[in-house]
Formats: C-alpha cells, sequence, structure tokens
C-alpha cells in the first residue's frame, strides 16, 4: 500500500500522517467531534487499544491538519471494497476541523487530500457518512460535488446483539 504522504500547502498549512506520538492530539479531536455530533456518551475508546489498532494493526489512517505548528483538524479513513468495482475505496470515518479553524478552507484541504491518496492508491470510490441533521457539513460536501445514496441506508449491529448473532443465537 503507498503511504500517505506529508503535504505542505500556502499559508503554513501541514497535512501529516499521524504517528503514535500524536495519539493524545487524536483523542482530543475525537472527542471535539463527538460533542458536535452530540454524542459525547458514546465516546468509550481504549488508548491503548486505539494505538494498537491504529499503529501497529493498521486498522485506519489518520491525516492531521496543522498550521503554525497548531493542530486544526483530522481525518481518519480506512480502505473497504467494491465487490461491483472489484477494487478497494477509501472510507472517510470522521473530518474534524476546530470551529476556530473554520471557514479558512481547512476541510476542503482534508477532503482535497483523501480524494488525491484515493487516486493515487487506485481507488474506485471516496466514500463517507453524515448526520442527516448537519446541514452545514451536507452543504459543504455538495459544493464538493459530492451526492447523496439515499437509496441505501446504514444498518449496524453492536454490543448485545453482535455478541448474540456472532454466538449463533439469532434474534426474532
Amino acid at each position: 500500500m503507498l503511504a500517505a504522504p506529508t503535504e505542505h500547502l500556502p499559508g503554513g498549512v501541514l497535512m501529516r500522517p499521524a504517528i503514535r506520538a500524536d495519539l493524545d492530539t487524536v483523542i482530543e479531536l475525537i472527542r471535539a467531534l463527538a460533542d458536535y455530533e452530540r454524542l459525547s456518551h458514546a465516546v468509550v475508546l481504549d488508548r491503548t487499544l486505539m494505538a494498537q489498532q491504529l499503529f501497529e494493526h493498521g486498522a485506519a489512517e489518520i491525516v492531521l491538519l496543522e498550521q503554525d505548528g497548531r493542530n486544526h483538524g483530522f481525518a481518519l479513513y480506512f480502505h473497504n471494497f467494491s465487490t461491483f468495482e472489484g477494487r478497494r475505496g477509501l472510507y472517510l470515518e470522521d473530518l474534524y476541523v476546530r470551529p476556530e479553524a473554520r471557514a479558512l478552507g481547512h476541510g476542503r484541504a482534508l477532503m482535497s487530500y483523501l480524494a488525491r491518496l484515493a487516486v493515487r492508491r487506485n481507488c474506485a470510490r471516496f466514500e463517507w457518512s453524515v448526520l442527516d441533521w448537519n446541514q452545514p457539513a451536507l452543504d459543504f460536501y455538495r459544493k464538493l460535488g459530492a451526492t447523496g445514496q439515499d437509496e441505501w441506508t446504514v444498518q449496524r449491529l453492536e454490543g448485545a446483539a453482535l455478541k448474540a448473532l456472532a454466538a449463533g443465537s439469532l434474534a426474532g
């Protein structure tokens, strides 16, 4: 897999892959994102497990956006696979720009970075989900040329339901 590059942009903006030493910053940004999405109660991550998943197992990648030595945002992404296309895609799990750094082009810079990475890695698609109430994000993504996939709905198994199915139990 092609490594994610470090990019220097005009205005002292730096985009770079996160490393293990960035874990505290990453966790801080995840908590800030959860606050924004009204999901703080859902953040139950274990720092040690997260470090292993990200920096040892490569379960996901993170790009940090910095300007003048201060972190302004991040994107966490991983690869999925399209059976119809016969190749992988890039899936954006989370993107967050600190409130004081919004409207400076940082969100667009992160999305452009990921689009370049997807092209560089020969991905068929670049996809993500957005909360249906988050109109500013929806408007932003439409300006980038993204289209909603309204015919699809996200399904999820977690907690007891996931464990029950894994154990062979069927609900209903």
